[in-house]
């Protein structure tokens, strides 16, 4: 009596997990598929030829005493992404990436996915970039959305990566449990 008992309570876990599993499944689905395939994506951003993350050029000098001053650099790449893009582009910069072993300085900005990168030394525009990487890592963990709705501190990246990242934990317990559970319910034979 006791062995079917446990097989009974087993198996009404397994039905629970099971209709758990199924419900976040139908849920979640699209965020999965977009989470899933924005990740594939900058997993291969290096790999990409060029196409998702722009590869870094080389400029002429890696000693740093040769270089022209940030300040200098920073108006420069201001200038020639007006000049070579668009003039009604946003010219508050994001990040400053300083390349030494390059001999490059790479600038992108926030308001879009443009960056450039100059040479250190000359300030030669050695290459304008779009940047797909940034747009893909903004869709894949939603601040995207955020920069849509204009929220101040992140709010719909924080929920959105609490739910998916929530989420995968459930799919994870119940999607094991799916498996074992079968298999421990044959020892109550």
């Amino acid at each position: 009596m006791a062995l079917i008992n446990k097989r009974v309570r087993q198996a009404r876990v397994i039905r629970v997990f099971r209709k758990v599993h199924r419900i976040t499944g139908i849920l979640l689905f699209f965020f999965f598929f977009i989470v899933a395939v924005t990740g594939l994506l900058l997993g291969w951003k290096k790999h990409s030829r060029g196409f998702i993350l722009a590869d870094t050029k080389t400029g002429s000098s890696k000693d740093l005493k040769t270089w022209l001053p940030i300040d200098s650099l920073q108006s420069l790449a201001i200038s020639l992404l007006h000049q070579n893009i668009s003039p009604t582009l946003s010219n508050d910069v994001d990040r400053i990436d300083i390349r030494p072993e390059k001999g490059v300085v790479k600038f992108t900005f926030k308001d879009h996915y443009w960056g450039l990168q100059l040479d250190g030394t000359t300030g030669k525009l050695l290459q304008v970039e779009q940047r797909r990487s940034d747009f893909i890592e903004h869709i894949h963990e939603g601040t995207i959305i955020d920069n849509l709705l204009n929220t101040s501190n992140g709010q719909f990246k924080l929920f959105y990566t609490t739910v998916m990242g929530l989420a995968l934990i459930l799919f994870t317990v119940t999607g094991f449990w799916l498996w074992y559970g079968p298999k421990r319910m044959r020892q109550y034979k």
